[in-house]
């Protein structure tokens, strides 16, 4: 198998709203909020009506598209043997990609993210993270890390006590190991850790440019590549409207984006270059190809509404 991605196992419940909705639920437009409360959760959901469900989460993404591309992929995210769980399964497999994963009866169910979309095309977020945050070490099945070229790691996932042993047991089973440094929220609360990480344990890292410069606490871009020679990994960065860099020892490549693109919605971009940029790695593509490639996916998603290239 060519990559093998561990994430939240999220299903994307996409419903339509009028500004009310939002208003009334005091929610903030355009935001993700997180909910910890399962009953408060549902009582958004009782009174929508589902546009439709996809099997979400940032690393399925990138798989998502990686086997689109016509890669040989797998994935493992924890479910529960719920409504939605099995929504998550049959997901997957239509997408062609292998699920490691058993699912039994959980005390939480699966995890959900509630996407609201308003009249003018924004999304609100509404995340309940259920089962999926409570992944363990016996949730990852070592033969297929060691059976896979590369494992795409999410920084989403990453979390003390149980979350890091099943990190630490899937890295330490691992070929070559990808992450994504996933939300600067996600590297402001787990720094240290993140740091050493980076430092000693990954092979190919992820990030757009916020993330990296709160990471080593930068100045500026300049700081950033310093940082990322001295490593000597991967370093992958977004840089928005700047485009993207590949940093690896003293070799800095730089792409640019796409222009005059009739962008929909934003969620999915840095899913999609991943699954770009990581198609071109395990192909053999040189890294400026990678980074094309990885451009060229997110273009395509930002195009249109979700997450997931419609084919």
């Amino acid at each position: 198998m060519k990559i093998l991605g561990i994430g939240n196992a999220i299903v994307d419940v996409i419903c339509k709203v009028n500004d009310s909705f939002i208003d009334k639920n005091k929610l903030t437009k355009s935001t993700m909020k997180l909910f910890f409360d399962e009953n408060e959760f549902k009582s958004l959901l009782t009174n929508l009506k589902i546009e439709k469900t996809v099997s979400g989460g940032s690393v399925a993404n990138s798989i998502v598209g990686l086997s689109q591309l016509g890669n040989k992929v797998g994935f493992i995210g924890k479910i529960s043997t719920d409504e939605f769980g099995s929504k998550y399964e049959e997901g997957l497999k239509k997408e062609n990609v292998e699920y490691f994963y058993s699912k039994k009866k959980e005390g939480l169910p699966t995890g959900t993210c509630l996407i609201l979309v308003t009249p003018d095309s924004e999304r609100t977020m509404c995340t309940f993270l259920g089962t999926a945050g409570k992944i363990n070490e016996n949730d990852v099945n070592s033969d297929a890390i060691k059976r896979s070229e590369i494992i795409f790691l999410e920084g989403y996932l990453w979390d003390e006590g149980e979350p890091k042993k099943a990190f630490d047991k899937a890295i330490n089973n691992a070929n070559k190991v990808a992450m994504s440094l996933s939300d600067q929220f996600c590297v402001d609360r787990h720094k240290p850790h993140f740091l050493e990480l980076v430092k000693s344990k990954l092979d190919i890292i992820f990030a757009n440019e916020q993330e990296m410069t709160s990471l080593i606490e930068a100045k500026n871009f300049e700081e950033v590549i310093n940082f990322s020679k001295q490593i000597n990994k991967l370093f992958v960065v977004t840089r928005g409207e700047k485009g993207a860099v590949a940093i690896q020892g003293e070799e800095v490549i730089e792409t640019g984006v796409e222009r005059d693109l009739k962008i929909l919605d934003l969620t999915g971009a840095g899913d999609l270059f991943a699954a770009g940029f990581l198609h071109g790695h395990i192909n053999k593509l040189s890294t400026k190809e990678c980074l094309e490639k990885g451009t060229q996916m997110s273009s395509r998603v930002i195009q249109q509404i979700g997450a997931r290239l419609e084919n």
